[in-house]
């Protein structure tokens, strides 16, 4: 068995448990915009069809936000639903983390947009940027700085206005992306174990296979990048999904290994909504059952940093996880990058 990381708190069922502060997840909230952009509507856009898009990727709408409805915009709904399923006040958050890849802008972060937005005028504020790997990087960020009795409480979110970087005319990406929100309120929970475990890894040697090449540093905005559209996001579609379901499971099992658990022990799997293929590919390799793994891509498709805590809120508020489950968030995105988290809830 792999031995834990130093400071990690395990299952009881393992043969070491560290005494000190957890972190606990205390509420949850999330948001999706009103638009709603269907396959049918897509057809009339690219050279597609529903149910191409349905049998390679199970999506069948996703949301997108209004025109003058932007990442900070949406990050601050659902920040508002977390922090009062949480019974927490804007005064109380000590740290504000905003997980994206479409930030409002260069800087200020975003995350100091929705501070101003809530209120919440003791909170420090940075962006964290891992795309649809994000929330769980921001949920290890996060839970740190409360066992290390820095913060008390933490809101960690992961917002994306995808649409805005989305090229319409590439029927082999618009048809996966959508725009939301969700939101986590960390804090110490007394006898609750919450997080339990977090592993992250990335390989950026295959950086080129999910990327936007324009905007930053090596391509700045000009008449020509915009020409040749290098402020789109690009994919590589075959390279994208081998590497996904490979890091996906192998996260996901070394996880559960850390705690010493086994698939079964788990009430629920939230992986990141992308594709379902690669979610029923990681799930047959964990040897999980149907029952167990939830999905909401084909209504919401591919959201990136807001994928995993957006189907969090919602197996919450639907009853599939309750007090004292054990819940698994798994995830994989651009960088390339990945992450799995075992929670107790």
């Amino acid at each position: 068995m792999t031995p834990p990381l130093p400071g990690r708190i395990r299952h009881p069922r393992a043969q070491h448990q560290f005494q000190g502060r957890t972190c606990s997840i205390t509420g949850v909230g999330s948001y999706v915009p009103a638009r709603v952009l269907r396959n049918q509507d897509l057809e009339k856009m690219v050279d597609t069809t529903d149910q191409w898009i349905t049998t390679r990727t199970g999506i069948k709408e996703r949301r997108l936000a209004a025109e003058n409805e932007f990442t900070s915009d949406m990050a601050t709904v659902a920040a508002r639903r977390a922090l009062e399923n949480a019974g927490v006040g804007p005064e109380a958050v000590d740290l504000i983390i905003v997980c994206t890849i479409t930030p409002d802008m260069p800087f200020p972060a975003t995350a100091c947009l929705v501070q101003a937005r809530l209120g919440a005028t003791r909170a420090a504020a940075f962006d964290l940027e891992a795309a649809c790997s994000g929330f769980l990087y921001g949920l290890e960020v996060g839970q740190q700085f409360v066992m290390s009795r820095t913060c008390d409480t933490v809101l960690v979110i992961g917002a994306e206005k995808l649409s805005s970087i989305i090229d319409w005319s590439d029927r082999n990406t618009c048809v996966l992306f959508g725009d939301g929100a969700g939101a986590v309120v960390l804090q110490h929970r007394p006898q609750s174990h919450g997080l339990l475990t977090t592993v992250m890894g990335a390989d950026g040697s295959k950086a080129d296979a999910l990327c936007m090449p324009g905007g930053g540093s090596r391509c700045p905005a000009s008449a020509q990048s915009v020409a040749a559209r290098l402020h789109y996001l690009r994919m590589d579609g075959r390279e994208t999904f081998k590497n996904a379901v490979t890091a996906m499971h192998q996260a996901a099992q070394a996880a559960l290994d850390r705690c010493g658990l086994r698939v079964e022990d788990l009430r629920c799997i939230i992986p990141h909504q992308a594709n379902r293929r690669i979610i029923d590919a990681v799930a047959e390799r964990l040897g999980a059952r149907p029952d167990q793994v939830f999905m909401n891509l084909d209504r919401y498709g591919n959201t990136s940093a807001a994928s995993v805590v957006i189907a969090l809120d919602e197996a919450v508020q639907s009853g599939r996880i309750r007090k004292g489950d054990l819940v698994m968030l798994v995830a994989f995105g651009a960088g390339l990058t990945w992450a799995a988290a075992i929670v107790e809830w």
